[in-house]
């Protein structure tokens, strides 16, 4: 006959073997981790193939994968018949001491649930961390976040790096920026000629956006040098190009280069002009004709044509932009 002692003895399955009991929760522990691997499998796929909404597939994979080994871990706990409110208290203590020897890999861990939920920095954007390193973020990890240079070097980044130190987030929202590449005439030569030739040269550009009211190709002059005028090419590239900013700047000097050679524009070299103020008694206008020189007196200048400055152009409509639009740089 079976009692109520023995029916409790039996349910609670005090009876199995603790090698079967064992056996059981490294299976299930086992089980849990495969399915954490396949489920991470699974969303970085269907990420790769869904660019626009990766990050919140990035979120919901990771909470995937560490729910399924955490409720691996309880669940062979259980089968082990292992009561987990009894051990609370014991588990606690424990945590406290484990919590104070591991406080590294803990505020890690924390940084990077911070990082995956964190709207301003997602998976796939391009940020430049203090130092200058810059790189495409591709995973956040438990303790680390990696970055994948334009070099495909891959750079570990302890998590909390990124919640501590500033980040410039370059491709925030799937916006570009502008870039700036310098370039330099020799004096004298004509500024509309210069601008016309180098914007029709950086329109070539295939990653070059098309022309709009807040995405415009400029040409700005910035200095004045030793032996050259000093200009800067403005321009908005595409947003792949922004990923790689050394290829986009390098690809658009080269194509300043040609523009100028295309357009006989004279590139600048160091040079020096001697002025001679007297010679042999002689001085301004009669010591160059001493020397079979035209005076410089006698030289009549062109009137100067009005030119497009883009930069005062450019002030002109931000200072006409809405109170408030901080998208607009």
């Amino acid at each position: 006959m079976i009692t109520d002692k023995t029916w409790g003895w039996l349910v609670s399955g005090a009876w199995v073997p603790l090698a079967a009991r064992l056996g059981a929760a490294v299976v299930i522990l086992a089980l849990a981790v495969a399915l954490s691997h396949l489920a991470s499998v699974g969303f970085r796929r269907l990420r790769t193939r869904s660019g626009a909404s990766a990050p919140s597939i990035y979120i919901v994979e990771k909470l995937a994968g560490y729910g399924l080994v955490l409720a691996g871990g309880f669940l062979a706990l259980s089968t082990l018949g292992i009561n987990l409110t009894s051990l609370a208290v014991f588990v606690g203590a424990i945590g406290v001491g484990v919590g104070l020897g591991l406080q590294g890999i803990v505020r890690e861990f924390v940084s990077g649930l911070v990082l995956i939920f964190d709207p301003l920095v997602n998976v796939g954007d391009y940020v430049e961390i203090e130092g200058g390193r810059r790189g495409e973020i591709l995973e956040v990890g438990p303790r680390a976040t990696r970055l994948r240079t334009s070099d495909d070097i891959n750079v570990i980044i302890p998590n909390s790096k990124l919640i501590e130190g500033q980040v410039v987030n370059w491709t925030l929202k799937g916006g570009t920026r502008r870039l700036h590449v310098p370039f330099a005439v020799a004096y004298g030569v004509d500024k509309a000629l210069v601008r016309d030739a180098v914007i029709a040269g950086a329109r070539a550009v295939p990653f070059t956006l098309p022309e709009s009211e807040r995405h415009r190709t400029q040409v700005w002059l910035v200095g004045f040098g030793e032996s050259a005028l000093n200009f800067e090419l403005v321009v908005w590239p595409a947003l792949d190009a922004i990923k790689r900013p050394a290829s986009a700047q390098a690809a658009y000097t080269w194509a300043i280069e040609e523009a100028l050679r295309g357009a006989d524009i004279e590139m600048p070299f160091p040079q020096m002009d001697l002025r001679v103020r007297s010679l042999f008694g002689r001085e301004n206008d009669d010591a160059l004709r001493a020397m079979g020189l035209k005076p410089a007196s006698g030289a009549v200048r062109a009137p100067a044509t009005p030119t497009t400055n883009d930069a005062a152009d450019d002030l002109v409509t931000a200072s006409q932009q809405v109170p408030g639009d901080v998208d607009r740089p």
